[in-house]
């Protein structure tokens, strides 16, 4: 058994797999993050107890579950699909540690960053057009509340990180190197970035 199986057992959920069906050219197919990249956003520090997360493009849940669980993190899932989001759900039923995960079924564009937010979970779920309207509603939010507000890329496409490097809002943290876990893929890192 390889370790997203274990994991998912351990959570009592089922996210593997990847979902092209209701991907087009602004929101991608479900792809879960790797439960190894997760333990090195875990292990990090950057993620405690007291932070609210949001995860766009949250699928069936497996970044959600497993901070929660790991980090003791409050986590809230954003899901378009319809049937993603009834997966996440279903997951939610069955996970032992759901206590703190909720799941929001809407279009990421459309939803309106909580004053309480202290960061948010990217794996390219969108395109770079719906990425500036979410980084605007972040900024929103600052204005209401200000606060430390970190965001976590996995993956990060050029486009996003054109856009997070030309806007003097967002300063670039660190890259938490992911490289060694699959043949040395120089895409294979968490970008974190400040607002």
């Amino acid at each position: 058994m390889n370790l997203d199986d274990e994991l998912d057992k351990l959570l009592n959920i089922k996210t593997s797999g990847r979902d092209d069906s209701m991907s087009n050219f602004e929101n991608f197919p479900y792809e879960a993050t790797p439960y190894s990249v997760l333990q090195i956003l875990a292990s990090s520090g950057y993620i405690t107890k007291r932070d609210r997360i949001v995860d766009f493009g949250c699928g069936k849940g497996r970044v959600d579950f497993f901070l929660a669980y790991s980090c003791k993190a409050n986590m809230i899932g954003v899901e378009y699909d319809l049937r993603l989001y009834n997966s996440a759900l279903n997951n939610y039923r069955n996970c032992k540690y759901s206590s703190k995960v909720e799941f929001v079924h809407a279009n990421a564009s459309d939803y309106v960053i909580d004053d309480s937010i202290t960061g948010a979970y990217f794996f390219n779920p969108f395109s770079y057009c719906i990425l500036v309207k979410v980084l605007e509603s972040f900024k929103e939010s600052k204005k209401r509340n200000d606060r430390c507000i970190y965001l976590y890329f996995y993956y990060p496409s050029r486009e996003y990180l054109a856009v997070l490097n030309d806007d003097k809002n967002f300063t670039h943290i660190e890259n938490l190197d992911c490289t060694h876990l699959f043949g040395n893929d120089s895409k294979e890192y968490i970008a974190i970035y400040k607002l």
